[in-house]
């Protein structure tokens, strides 16, 4: 072990073996094996870290310029800010002598300004690269530039160099001659500072050794000219020990130029191509093959890090092998476009020998340094079967195209096997002949899959399903491949998977009413009318389900949504758009429903999203499929309507029992508008919403009945949204005061009309009956009921009950000059009148002592109130049923 690595171990040695110590650093250094500057003491330092050792790390020998190909972490607030700059600090670029000779070569092509415009471009998008100075910008402006024919240098003496075996480590500014052997695709990665970066590795020979010389973001253009076979030179490169043993590293200042062959200092290049059957074990090889598959990226955790791996199976005209890539090297699939099909040609590949699942010997190849180059190649075609999806039996190694009919959300499960959690996740793939289930598993259930995609699927098995409607069903595995929207697909074969995509559109809401069978599935999109509580119910087995009914809309019409259990409880909210997709029509007395179950979609929109489809705004909605009404023009039963007003009352609510057991509340506001007011009967969470005095509010769809005063009140149903008004639907609304004084009308006794409303009264009260104030009620339903030692039971209803609902009245006569007329005034407003709590007067009562003093004191005195008329049909005159007391006096 080297010094640094030594006295490392030093520190662990009472916990670790010499030997553990090592393959741990072993497996650490094989997990970052595409990490930059991973050498073998980050891996030591590592080692500790995992076993509890506090590690200083000890930066030696940095030279105080740039020339540094990785980013040093101090911790100094002071030093750090100075590297990186300010927030605020401007980033420019002056024209140096340097800077000068790098545009002189390029002048002819730009502009000194554009060339500087250029230069600082660079400059801002690699701000993270803290080795780079101007200098490397300039150079990466004008490489885009150059496009000459690469100039070779002859054997000068500024060109000298020594030979590859000659270069020790920790060399600085060395030249490095040879022969490229091979050049790896570049690679992308993140620096500890979070920024982008590339490298590159190119491996130079010449009769003496090989080196790996690593290529950095900044130099990765030095490479546009160069390829396998060059004779180069790469001079201003730091040696260091890698991963494999010394290799140059390249800085900002490093150049490359092309040298003269000279077959006594470097080996003559062969690229051979080696046949899939030859291949050997722990040799690098050349191939030219033609894709089969590339299955799908699979991510994998080791030592508490996350990694990725694909495997492509390639074929030449003597035989089959796989080609793995890990971790970085998988992005190579994406960024060369590779597809089932194509030919390549790969360079340097590691080939090693492995047990298959069968327990037989097996050759692979890995890519690690090598270079994967896409063309057309002299290889034979691969003609993949593709089968018709109606003709499809039970049979491994499958392959289907087709357009995704049918997709369902992912679902999770416990394995039998190690007792962690797993996915899957189903859709359908159709094609003109018909229809299957495809189910996917682990990462596959991740993948960008939307309906109406075309997909491909290249090695999957067909089993017997009496759960489908085809009879069959397919399942993936690891080295199924699975391309969405492929691009090499014919154009009859567009065209064909274009007509299947038109029969997915969704159904207009408004043609959901003439369908006539129960279980019809279909998709639809608009927003949101109207959002009803969550209600329990009781299933058959005795479990306690859940449901929601939501009222949805398009321009075409809306329909109400019943959302079941775990969809039940999610968020949702007036006026969000939705796609829908899976839901299925169950049949109702009146209408057609919609259910929400665990085999349908709901995909929350944006509203940019919305706007694509051409979904109209909630406003456009409610227009169209509701009518905006006066509150003096609301007639009983009427439907779909739209009540915009102001609160002008607030009563308190009240608890009650329903059928099942339940707790029930409900309340009662009033709103007005510049017509007339309304009552409006509020249950449950809605009864329970904070509201204020001369809030303004809209009610979307209320169900609308006449009260036991023959007067029309407005119900909060399950269908009815309560809603916020529109700023200019505010506007169009009285202020509170101007509806007060046009809604609360002063009249006479005698000017008063059966079915009057928020009338204002002025009255001295003349008569108050003492007998009988406090009454007890049953809870249910109202009813009078009698006193009792045991539990209470109601004549009329038969509900049982322990506590009776208290109800504290004081009935009056009140008169003016005009005449007289009955109000009694009943709980909060008996308890403002006679300045005493309910309970206050029960416990009075129970007591044994009276309060006719105090309801004698009533007399002579004047009250002020806001009251409806009405009729009473014993006595055959007008009572005021009050509502509020405004004043009262002596």
């Amino acid at each position: 072990m080297e010094e640094e690595i030594l006295k490392l171990y030093e520190k662990i040695k009472d916990q670790l073996s010499e030997e553990q110590f090592q393959a741990e650093m072993e497996e650490i250094l094989e997990i970052n094996n595409d990490v930059p500057f991973y050498d073998e003491i980050n891996a030591a330092q590592e080692v500790l870290k995992n076993h509890g050792i506090d590690v200083l790390t000890k930066v030696e020998d940095v030279e105080t310029s740039q020339e540094v190909p990785f980013e040093i972490n101090i911790d100094n607030d002071d030093e750090e800010s100075s590297q990186e700059g300010g927030a605020d600090e401007e980033i420019t670029v002056t024209m140096t002598d340097e800077i000068q000779e790098i545009y002189d070569k390029v002048k002819d092509k730009i502009s000194e300004e554009d060339f500087l415009d250029r230069v600082l471009h660079f400059k801002k998008e690699n701000s993270h690269a803290l080795f780079m100075d101007d200098v490397a910008f300039a150079n990466m402006a004008a490489g885009e530039l150059e496009d000459e024919e690469v100039e070779v240098i002859s054997e000068k003496p500024e060109y000298s160099d020594k030979t590859i075996s000659d270069l020790e480590k920790g060399t600085r500014g060395a030249n490095i001659s040879g022969r490229v052997i091979s050049i790896s695709n570049p690679r992308s990665f993140k620096t500890r500072k979070g920024g982008e970066g590339k490298v590159c590795n190119v491996e130079l020979k010449d009769n003496t050794a090989t080196m790996r010389c690593v290529f950095w973001t900044p130099n990765i253009k030095l490479l546009k000219n160069v390829n396998e076979g060059d004779v180069i030179q790469i001079k201003n490169v730091d040696i260091k020990e890698g991963y494999s043993g010394l290799e140059a590293n390249l800085l900002q200042r490093s150049t490359l130029v092309h040298i003269e062959d000279d077959p006594s200092k470097f080996p003559a290049y062969e690229e051979d191509i080696t046949k899939i059957a030859d291949i050997k074990p722990d040799t690098k090889v050349n191939i030219i093959a033609r894709i089969v598959r590339i299955p799908t990226t699979r991510s994998y955790e080791k030592n508490g890090k996350e990694g990725k791996v694909a495997s492509l199976e390639l074929k030449d005209d003597t035989g089959e092998i796989s080609y793995t890539l890990w971790n970085n090297n998988v992005d190579l699939i994406e960024s060369l476009k590779l597809e089932d099909g194509d030919s390549v040609k790969i360079l340097q590949a590691q080939a090693r020998s492995r047990r298959n699942r069968d327990g037989e010997e097996e050759i692979s190849l890995t890519h690690w340094d090598g270079r994967i180059i896409k063309g057309d190649f002299d290889v034979p075609e691969v003609n993949i079967e593709f089968l018709p999806i109606g003709d499809l039996r039970e049979q491994k190694n499958v392959s289907i195209k087709g357009i995704v009919s049918r997709l369902q959300d992912i679902r999770t499960f416990i394995r039998k096997t190690d007792g962690k959690e797993g996915k899957l996740r189903n859709f359908d793939v159709r094609d003109m002949t018909g229809e299957i289930r495809v189910t996917v598993w682990g990462d596959d259930t991740d993948l960008p899959i939307n309906k109406g995609d075309i997909i491909k699927i290249i090695g999957g098995d067909v089993r017997y399903d009496e759960y489908t409607q085809s009879q069959y069903s397919m399942n993936t595995n690891f080295n199924t491949q699975i391309t969405i929207n492929p691009e090499n697909l014919s154009i009859e074969e567009y065209d064909e998977f274009d007509s299947l995509r038109a029969e997915l559109r969704p159904t207009p809401i408004g043609e959901i009413f003439a369908i006539d069978d129960d279980g019809i599935e279909l998709d639809v999109i608009g927003r949101i009318l109207s959002v009803d509580d969550v209600n329990e119910f009781q299933r058959d087995d005795g479990t306690v389900g859940l449901v929601r009914s939501i009222t949805f809309a398009d321009e075409s019409g809306k329909v109400r949504l019943s959302l079941w259990n775990e969809r039940a409880q999610d968020e949702y909210n007036v006026g969000d758009t939705y796609q829908i997709e899976n839901a299925r029509t169950r049949l109702g007395m009146e209408a057609v429903d919609l259910n929400i179950g665990s085999g349908a979609r709901l995909i929350k929109l944006s509203e940019e999203q919305a706007a694509a489809m051409f979904i109209p705004e909630l406003a456009t909605l409610e227009k169209a499929l509701y009518e905006y009404k006066k509150i003096e023009d609301l007639d009983e039963d009427e439907r779909d309507v739209i009540i915009i007003g102001r609160i002008i009352e607030l009563n308190e609510g009240r608890e009650f029992d329903r059928d099942n057991g339940d707790t029930g509340f409900v309340r009662n506001i009033e709103i007005a508008d510049d017509t007339a007011s309304i009552r409006v009967v509020l249950w449950d969470d809605d009864a329970r919403r904070e509201f204020e005095m001369g809030q303004p509010i809209k009610l979307q769809n209320p169900r609308l009945s006449l009260d036991r005063d023959n007067r029309i009140e407005a119900n909060v149903s399950r269908s009815t949204a309560i809603l916020e008004p529109t700023e200019s639907e505010i506007e169009k609304l009285p202020t509170q005061e101007e509806l007060m004084d046009a809604i609360f009308v002063s009249k006479t006794i005698e000017s008063l009309l059966e079915d009057d409303v928020n009338v204002c009264v002025t009255g001295k009260i003349v008569q108050v009956a003492e007998g009988n104030i406090i009454r007890k009620k049953c809870p249910n339903c109202g009813f009078n009921v009698e006193d009792s030692d045991d539990e209470y039971v109601c004549d009329n209803c038969g509900h049982v009950f322990d506590e009776p609902r208290i109800l504290f009245m004081i009935p009056t006569r009140i008169e003016d000059e005009t005449g007289d007329i009955s109000v009694t005034f009943f709980d909060n407003l008996a308890e403002e009148l006679i300045g005493m709590k309910k309970e206050e007067i029960i416990d009075l009562v129970e007591d044994g002592y009276g309060i006719e003093e105090k309801l004698q004191d009533l007399n002579g005195l004047t009250v002020e109130i806001i009251a409806n008329v009405s009729f009473d049909d014993y006595n055959e005159e007008n009572r005021l049923n009050p509502k509020r007391i405004l004043s009262k006096y002596y």
